[in-house]
């Protein structure tokens, strides 16, 4: 079993590392600008002036993948900084002190827990209106009780541990005892908590997009393409197939990087 999680972590790493420079190279560069119409190239084939052939109205679909890419990794990226920065701190705090901000935050995480988290994300989008910044706070709030619930309960099972109580004996204070010598050790699930917190901001933001709710033009998200080539898919097959392709790669790389990471 070990031996096959070594090889997700490897595997994981590098598909989610190509997927990262993909992501990345599309928010600073694109071959042709992702919102250029050209009615002589509506639905042109793939070719080495357009690798993923081009759309209904004739815009070269590598560019407007490559751009989507990048406004996904900047919804996710933000996501997971609002909501898994400031989950972890919450789980972390509860956790090691308790008290009624413990039970507080429990009981919180049992209400958000009944209800499914993109329909919550839904009523805050529908709140808040579209647009990647909405997006990103929506799903940030949606995602705090999770990655608490995650962190607190290592942060219980490790206060207790005779490493932690010889820090004490030692005089450390609380928050060095939480950020030096806890945190280190709760880093693995940490890490497999944030690749699938990726997954499932990467996935909610083009499931928003794709109802009209998410990103909006001009910024391209693979979610509206998906809803905006749909009547085209046997016409224009590209336009479905390497948007669609590139979240499948994204989740299955981070979906990999976080089974690798539970070694």
């Amino acid at each position: 079993m070990k031996v096959r999680k070594n090889y997700n972590l490897i595997l994981g790493i590098s598909l989610a590392g190509v997927m990262m420079v993909f992501m990345l190279a599309g928010l600073v560069y694109t071959p042709y600008d992702p919102e250029a119409m050209d009615q002589a190239l509506k639905f042109a084939p793939a070719s080495l002036a357009h690798p993923f052939g081009c759309d209904q109205f004739g815009r070269d679909v590598f560019s407007r993948v490559l751009q989507g890419s990048g406004t996904t990794f900047f919804v996710a990226a933000g996501t997971l900084i609002l909501g898994g920065g400031l989950g972890a701190l919450l789980g972390m705090f509860t956790g090691y002190f308790g008290g009624w901000p413990d039970e507080l935050l429990m009981r919180f995480n049992d209400l958000v827990a009944a209800f499914p988290g993109i329909l919550l994300a839904l009523v805050f989008i529908s709140i808040l209106g579209p647009g990647k910044y909405n997006v990103i706070l929506a799903l940030g709030i949606v995602f705090i009780p999770s990655f608490a619930r995650i962190v607190r309960s290592q942060v219980i099972v490790h206060k207790d541990m005779d490493y932690v109580k010889s820090a004490r004996l030692m005089g450390c204070g609380r928050m060095r005892i939480l950020f030096v010598h806890i945190l280190p050790n709760i880093k693995g699930t940490l890490f497999s908590a944030l690749a699938i917190g990726f997954n499932n901001a990467v996935l909610s933001e083009a499931g928003m997009s794709y109802l009209g709710i998410g990103v909006q033009p001009p910024d391209a998200s693979m979610g509206r393409m998906l809803s905006e080539a749909q009547a085209y898919i046997f016409t224009a097959p590209g336009s479905v197939l390497f948007p669609g392709l590139v979240i499948i790669l994204m989740v299955l790389g981070f979906g990999l990087l976080s089974d690798g990471c539970n070694i």
